[in-house]
């Protein structure tokens, strides 16, 4: 999924080509689009959203180094990389997948979704993360024969608080975090947090206390992570020993991280296995389990619980 909403280039003739061109796109006729956006590109070259959407054009038939050219351009122009060039380039073996995923990507999509996301995850995707997570939480807490009761929970990018209001029922005060601030305002509304604020997750857990917390919940969250281990170091830190620590992530058969054509990481078992044993984490439960649908298939996913050792 990119970035697609426009970005005017401050220059009413090149805005006007882009819309031209976007007509011809939509028509089928991808040739004249390309055309239309090198003339805007013509008058607008530090346009990072025009070349953006040529590099876009140019990928739709299949000229993959012109398409490379235009979204290295977009990059260049866009250093925060807000459009998601570098996720193309990477896509396109141009770029570096591990730290394809920019902040400013995920904020901005997220901004974008933030008004129909419950409806679109729920209804267009069949999204059942925060239940997983529940179900699997519970099931850990009957393992380890401990209360299914938390003090303090941490929601690791929150978005409106699915999340919470799956678990509010059983943990007394929830803290939340989301890089999207259109997405944190609407889950403010909601009555289900105790804190919740806009900023990278990371930061939140530096700044959280050393067995502060006793459940930390990440649903469907890491997907736009690729390396985790500065994430499980940061969580195993802030749980109490006990505490747990429960994820959805997408999975694949191979090994490590690896970028997805949906724009997302798949983590393999065995990485989250390895990252884990150098920290004082132990994996309760991971069971395969689709938390949505693409393209009306399931997404192949893992749940995981892992209990902070000591």
């Amino acid at each position: 999924m990119t970035n697609s909403v426009f970005r005017s280039s401050g220059d009413f003739l090149a805005d006007r080509r882009y819309d031209y061109a976007m007509a011809a796109k939509d028509d089928g006729d991808l040739v004249a689009s390309a055309d239309l956006l090198r003339q805007a590109l013509e008058i607008a070259p530090g346009w990072a959203a025009g070349w953006f959407a040529l590099g876009e054009v140019e990928l739709s038939q299949d000229l993959t180094e012109p398409a490379i050219m235009a979204f290295r351009a977009a990059g260049e122009r866009d250093p925060a990389d807000a459009l998601g060039a570098g996720l193309m380039l990477a896509r396109l073996g141009a770029g570096d997948g591990a730290t394809a995923m920019s902040a400013a990507y995920v904020a901005t999509l997220f901004d974008q979704y933030a008004p129909r996301f419950d409806q679109a995850l729920r209804q267009g995707l069949g999204y059942r993360g925060p239940e997983i997570l529940t179900e699997a939480v519970e099931r850990a807490c009957g393992l380890r024969d401990r209360q299914f009761r938390f003090a303090r929970m941490l929601d690791l990018g929150c978005g409106t608080g699915l999340a919470a209001a799956a678990f509010k029922a059983h943990a007394d005060a929830i803290d939340g975090v989301d890089l999207s601030r259109k997405m944190v305002e609407i889950a403010k509304t909601k009555g289900l947090y105790a804190t919740v604020e806009a900023g990278d997750l990371l930061a939140f857990l530096g700044r959280r206390p050393s067995a502060g917390a006793d459940l930390i919940v990440a649903a469907d969250v890491f997907v736009y992570c690729a390396d985790l281990g500065p994430i499980f170091a940061e969580c195993a830190r802030v749980l109490q020993p006990g505490g747990l620590l429960a994820f959805t992530v997408e999975s694949h058969d191979g090994k490590d991280a690896v970028l997805g054509a949906g724009l997302r990481y798949a983590h393999a078992e065995t990485y989250l296995r390895t990252v884990m044993a150098g920290l004082p984490l132990g994996m309760v439960s991971c069971d395969d389990v689709s938390s949505r649908l693409e393209g009306k298939l399931p997404v192949p996913g893992l749940v995981v619980v892992a209990e902070r050792l000591g």
